[in-house]
Parts: structure tokens; sequence; C-alpha cells
């Protein structure tokens, strides 16, 4: 009902258990967010089905069950964010749009699940934020508003840049860093101390 209520949100079909898959594979949405628990198949099963499709849907975990396990699974699974069923009406809507455009959504609880089982602890995660400093300073730049969840475009319109260039600097970002995912990659710019890094001062105009 939120959802349908919202401009420019259509929502298209809703499933449980052993249905969902079938159902995604059927209507193509862009975004999907599924629960932790449902009859027959559980969420997580229903996130990795449909990451085999060639072009699968932007998804996120709305549920209660927010222990660091389900948390972790889900975002190495693929999932673009994970969401609390407590999140306020009004915020849902604009999380969906985040998430169609290619951004990230984490609840709080989330972030600091993430942040305590990112692979590599001790002196290999410190290894894995040394590398954010041999970014150059556009990729840092474009890492820390990956880091606030922004879409390429979205990005793009914040630093002055087309969405192909910052889906190219998305890329070398990823490689530079190791990791497989932007969720991975924000977290990374968190414990960095890169978010708020982009004011005016931040902003150049050399396309680097």
């Amino acid at each position: 009902m939120i959802l349908n209520a919202s401009e420019g949100i259509r929502v298209v079909a809703t499933a449980e258990g052993a249905q969902a898959a079938d159902v995604i594979r059927r209507e193509m949405p862009d975004v999907v967010l599924l629960d932790i628990r449902m009859p027959d198949v559980d969420g997580l099963t229903v996130l990795q089905q449909i990451q085999t499709l060639p072009e699968p849907p932007h998804v996120a975990m709305l549920t209660t069950f927010d222990t660091d396990e389900y948390i972790l699974t889900a975002l190495r699974s693929g999932a673009a964010g994970f969401l609390l069923k407590d999140t306020e009406p009004e915020q849902l809507a604009q999380l969906v749009r985040t998430l169609a455009a290619g951004g990230v959504v984490m609840s709080p609880k989330a972030s600091r699940a993430l942040l305590r089982g990112h692979p590599g602890a001790g002196a290999s995660q410190d290894a894995n934020v040394v590398r954010v400093g041999l970014l150059s300073d556009r990729e840092r730049d474009v890492l820390a508003l990956v880091a606030e969840g922004l879409s390429n475009a979205d990005i793009g319109t914040r630093i002055h840049l087309s969405a192909g260039t910052v889906k190219d600097h998305v890329s070398s970002i990823l490689t530079k860093l190791r990791v497989s995912s932007r969720v991975q990659a924000a977290l990374l710019a968190e414990r960095a101390g890169l978010l708020g890094r982009n004011g005016d001062d931040a902003v150049r105009d050399n396309g680097r």
C-alpha cells in the first residue's frame, strides 16, 4: 500500500516462499524486497536463485530478523541493501528509488554488522583500507559518494561527470580494492574515513 501510493512506483507482484523466484522471473521487476523468512523457501535462497538471471533485479532484504549472520549472508549473496521493517513509511519509497537507480541502502545495524564481519580482520583489514589510499583523488571522490548510497547517475550529477565515466571509475575502484560489490567498497570507504569527503572543495573540473 505504501509503495503503490508513491509517485513513480508500481508494485507488479507479491509472492511468498517457493513461488517468489518464478514470479520474479516472469515479471522481471526492477527492484525486489525479500523477507528473510517465508513459507517453504527462505528469502536468502530466493536471492541466490535470482542472482543467476541474466539481468537480476536490485534486491534489498526487508525483515525483522536483523542478526549479523542473516545480514552478512544476504550481502555476500548479492543483496544491494538490508532494511528493517521498522523503516519509516515515508522513507521506504525513496529507498526503493535509490535501489532502482543502482544505489545501496543499509540500516545502521546492517552497516555495523558488515564492518564486524567484512572479510579480513586485523592486519588484513588494515591492508584493505590502505588500498583506499592508493586510489586517485577522483576515485576517492566517487567512492565516497558510493558510500552515501548514490547511483552512478546521481554521482555524475554531483561531481559533473557522465554516468558512463562514473561507471568506469566504479569498476576501477572495485578492482583496486579487490572487492566484488558496491556494498563492500562502501564499508571500506567508511573505514577509511571518506564519508563527508565531497563538499564543494572536493569537486574538480579535470575529470580525473
